[in-house]
């Protein structure tokens, strides 16, 4: 039963950290399209009524939010290899570091997946239904840019799997724990009562 679970716990720490990664991966591709598509259609920052779409702006709106995933990424990405540096991934016998450091990184996962997929909700509301699509339409055919309709939400889509992805690999780390203590528990009784036989 050890072998089986010294494996899984291993598995469970690098999925911890590609859930990370993937999170960084998607921040740095969640405005691609936005870009290829709305930049163009803006003349002035600082004035929407020089814009060639109506909506347009999302592009500008969204950038805080991307930044500061962008940042909860890379944070996400350190606790993950904190899980490592305490040799969680390896360690027969579990410590109070472990503990902290699978801990830390669950309910790190676990607030940047729900703070991420509630803004994403809010930004692919705000591109259904601020966006002028025929203008954008027109805009496109004319300038030979990339046009994305009201249903071309692939970036915002994506966001709530990674946000799931997240989740699971925390709910997993959490098993792992769990199955951990109760391995070790029943390994000093065995001790025990071998030396008390």
């Amino acid at each position: 039963m050890y072998k089986k679970q010294m494996k899984f716990q291993r598995l469970v720490c690098f999925i911890l950290l590609a859930a990370a990664a993937l999170v960084f991966i998607y921040s740095l591709g969640l405005v691609t399209d936005l870009y290829e598509a709305l930049y163009s259609t803006m003349r002035d920052y600082k004035n929407p009524k020089l814009d060639m779409v109506d909506g347009a702006r999302i592009f500008y709106d969204i950038q805080p939010f991307n930044s500061m995933l962008t940042t909860a990424a890379i944070i996400l990405i350190c606790c993950s290899i904190l899980v490592f540096i305490t040799n969680t991934h390896s360690r027969r016998k579990y410590y109070i570091a472990n503990y902290i450091t699978v801990g830390i990184s669950c309910v790190a996962n676990v607030v940047v997946a729900i703070w991420t997929a509630i803004n994403v909700a809010k930004y692919k509301l705000q591109y259904q239904t601020t966006i002028d699509f025929e203008a954008l339409k027109e805009y496109s055919t004319v300038w030979k840019t990339l046009y994305i309709g009201p249903n071309d939400t692939f970036w915002f889509d994506i966001g709530f799997v990674v946000c799931a992805i997240l989740i699971v690999a925390s709910a997993l780390a959490v098993f792992n724990l769990i199955w951990k203590s109760k391995l070790m528990k029943e390994e000093a009784k065995l001790i025990k009562e071998g030396l008390e036989g």
